[in-house]
C-alpha cells in the first residue's frame, strides 16, 4: 500500500514509518515538525525509495489537498496530534486546533480526494487514538470499545472530539474509517518529556525524579513497536466503522515503573546507584485519571493479535536505547518545556 501517515516524525508515527517501510509499504510522511518532532527518529529509511517526507501542518487544508493530489495514497494513517497533557493544561488552544480542527481539516481532504478518486472501495482512513478518552477507572474493570467517553483533561477531551468526528464522517458521508484507541506508548524514541524518559534522563544527570502524588497512579503499559505492528494490521484488515482498542496486557503503579527504571539503572549504568535516591514525590497535576487499563479481546478475537514484548524486556529495551543514544535526546533537552514541570498553570491567563 502506499499510506500517508500523519505526524511520521513523532513518537508513535515514526515507528510505524520504520515498520510500514520495512514491511515494504510506501510511506508519506506528513509533519509539521513542532517541538515534538524529529526528522532523526525516521532516519533509518530516508534514503528508502519507498519514503518521502512533506513538511506540512494538518491545520493547513490546502496543503493537505496538495499533498493528497500529489502523493494519491491508498490510505490514512492519521497520528499527528498534540499528546502532552501537563502541556494541554498550561495551553489548551493548541490542542483544540491542532487535535480537533486538523482533524477536521485531513477528514475534509480525504474525503474530496476519496470522492474525487470515485470512491475506490481499498481505500481507508485510520485514526489513531487514546484511551485517556475514556476517563479513568476505579480498581477494578477495563475500558471497552463500547465504553462511554468521559475525556477529563484539555488533551482527552481534544482527541474525545476528534474521535467522534471520525465517527461522524463515516456515518454522514460514507467515509471509509478505521479507528483506534491505544494504552500508554514507551520504547526508543520517545520525547523526553513523558514519565519512562524523564525517569532514565533524570537518574542519568543526578537530579531529582519527579514522581506525581504518591506514585499510586495505574497505566497499561504498550511498547511502541507492538503498537506500530497492530496500527497497520488495523488499516489493512480491520472493519469498516469499528474501532479497536490496543493494550500492551501490561498493567503497572507509576511508582513501580519508575524503580525498575532506577534497578535497571543501577544494573547497566551503575555510576549513581542506587537511582532510586532520587525519587521525589510531587504536587499531583490537576484531574490526574488514577486508572487505565484496556480490554483488547476485540482485536485479539477479530484480526489475531497480541502484544509480544513483556514490560519487563521493554523497560530493559528502552533503557538500553537511551544508554546507547545520548547523541539523539541531547539536543532535545533544550527545546521548550523540556526538563520543566508544566501542567500547574489553571489560574486564568490574563
Amino acid at each position: 500500500m502506499k499510506l500517508l501517515v500523519t505526524g511520521g516524525a513523532g513518537f508513535i508515527g515514526s515507528a510505524v514509518v520504520r515498520l510500514a517501510v520495512a514491511r515494504g509499504h510506501e510511506v508519506v510522511n506528513v509533519d509539521a515538525l513542532t517541538y515534538a518532532a524529529c526528522l532523526e527518529n525516521v532516519a533509518s529509511v530516508s534514503g528508502s525509495n519507498l519514503y518521502t517526507f512533506e513538511q506540512a501542518d494538518i491545520r493547513d487544508r490546502a496543503a493537505l489537498d496538495r499533498v493528497f493530489a500529489t502523493h494519491r495514497p491508498d490510505a490514512v494513517m492519521h497520528l499527528a496530534a498534540e499528546s502532552h497533557v501537563d502541556r494541554s493544561i498550561d495551553g489548551p488552544g493548541d490542542f483544540i486546533e491542532t487535535n480537533i480542527t486538523g482533524t477536521f481539516n485531513m477528514l475534509e481532504a480525504a474525503r474530496a480526494y476519496w470522492t474525487r478518486a470515485g470512491r475506490p472501495d481499498g481505500f481507508r482512513f485510520h485514526h489513531i487514538s487514546t484511551d485517556e478518552v475514556f476517563g479513568t477507572l476505579g480498581e477494578t474493570g477495563k475500558f471497552t470499545e463500547d465504553t462511554p467517553y468521559a475525556p477529563n483533561s484539555p488533551y482527552s477531551a481534544s482527541k474525545a472530539a476528534s474521535d467522534h468526528l471520525v465517527r461522524a464522517w463515516h456515518e454522514t458521508y460514507g467515509l471509509p474509517v478505521v479507528m483506534t484507541n491505544c494504552s500508554n506508548n514507551y520504547g526508543p524514541y520517545h520525547f523526553p518529556e513523558k514519565l519512562i524518559p524523564v525517569v532514565i534522563l533524570n537518574a542519568l544527570a543526578g537530579k531529582p525524579i519527579p514522581v506525581y502524588g504518591k506514585g499510586e497512579n495505574v497505566r497499561d503499559w504498550l511498547f511502541v513497536e507492538d503498537h506500530a505492528d497492530a496500527l497497520l494490521l488495523v488499516v489493512e484488515k480491520g472493519a469498516l466503522g469499528r474501532s479497536y482498542n490496543i493494550g500492551g496486557e501490561n498493567e503497572a503503579k507509576n511508582i513501580d515503573i519508575v524503580r525498575t527504571i532506577c534497578a535497571l539503572l543501577d544494573e547497566m549504568h551503575p555510576q549513581g546507584a542506587p537511582h532510586d535516591r532520587l525519587i521525589t514525590f510531587v504536587t499531583d497535576r490537576p484531574g490526574h485519571d488514577l486508572r487505565y487499563a484496556i480490554e483488547p479481546a476485540r482485536i485479539r478475537e477479530e484480526l489475531g493479535w497480541r502484544p509480544s514484548v513483556t514490560l519487563e524486556e521493554g523497560l530493559r529495551r528502552t533503557v538500553r536505547w537511551y544508554l546507547d543514544n545520548a547523541a539523539w535526546w541531547q539536543p532535545l533537552q533544550a527545546r521548550a518545556g523540556v526538563g520543566q514541570r508544566l501542567g500547574q498553570n489553571v489560574g486564568v491567563k490574563a
